[in-house]
């Protein structure tokens, strides 16, 4: 008789926060469960973790991921975010948690979380942020919001990868010029080294949509789900916006 692989405790962790009703609860209440998920010993991002260990993550509650008002509210928390740490030499993110739907596939994740970028983009009066890509199809795509280029993270209570495993839907957005100075440093290959690392020592295989920068779109990347070399990205730049 096979035995029993062993319980995982992040997944434990977040399987208790998802339990608590948090779509209901306070702001407060997410905020808990979100520090409790990054810096739990499993967690694999070392990005996340230096940003909660530093105090340098902006986090947002909102109540609908497609709700025109909470999408308003997140483009003003971004375009100030944006503005506040411009030049920034320190990790920082601006996190937003939504309260609906409380658990959702990875497909209409992935479908809400495009939805979301596409209507930030369609109210933005910025030009795209200089030095990336607005295609999402090209290697060196960012998204752009405020005129300031961020890389994605999407994570669900719905995810197959533990990493991607959040009590509620969110949305990190990373600045981009980060990832780029750490990559002139020296220190993004060990990094990206050390977390997928992690990550395989959390889930028990490699991710398959753990590529390197610069191969291919990031944007394949940005919902967590594992999508074929035909996937393409359901958004579209205005042209007038480069």
């Amino acid at each position: 008789m096979p035995s029993r692989p062993p319980v995982r405790k992040l997944d434990t962790l977040l399987g208790s926060a998802a339990a608590r009703d948090l779509e209901n609860g306070p702001d407060g209440s997410v905020v808990r469960a979100l520090t409790e998920m990054v810096t739990h010993p499993e967690y694999p991002c070392l990005g996340a973790r230096s940003v909660f260990r530093r105090d340098t993550a902006s986090i947002v509650v909102l109540d609908e991921m497609d709700h025109p008002d909470d999408l308003a509210a997140l483009a003003d928390h971004l375009r100030t975010f944006a503005a506040e740490t411009e030049g920034s030499e320190d990790f920082v993110s601006l996190i937003a948690a939504f309260r609906s739907p409380a658990t959702t596939t990875e497909a209409r994740f992935e479908k809400l979380l495009w939805g979301v970028l596409q209507t930030l983009h369609d109210g933005d009066d910025q030009p795209w942020a200089h030095g990336v890509s607005q295609d999402p199809a090209q290697p060196h795509f960012a998204f752009s919001h405020a005129g300031t280029a961020f890389f994605i993270v999407g994570l669900h209570p719905g995810a197959s990868r533990i990493a991607r495993r959040a009590p509620l839907p969110m949305l990190v957005f990373n600045l981009h010029a980060q990832f780029e100075r750490l990559r002139a440093d020296g220190g993004f290959d060990r990094m990206r080294t050390a977390i997928r690392t992690r990550d395989t020592r959390l889930q028990g295989d490699v991710n398959p949509m753990a590529e390197d920068h610069g191969d291919s779109s990031e944007a394949r990347q940005y919902s967590g789900r594992a999508v074929d070399d035909t996937w393409e990205p359901p958004f579209e730049a205005r042209k007038d916006h480069s």
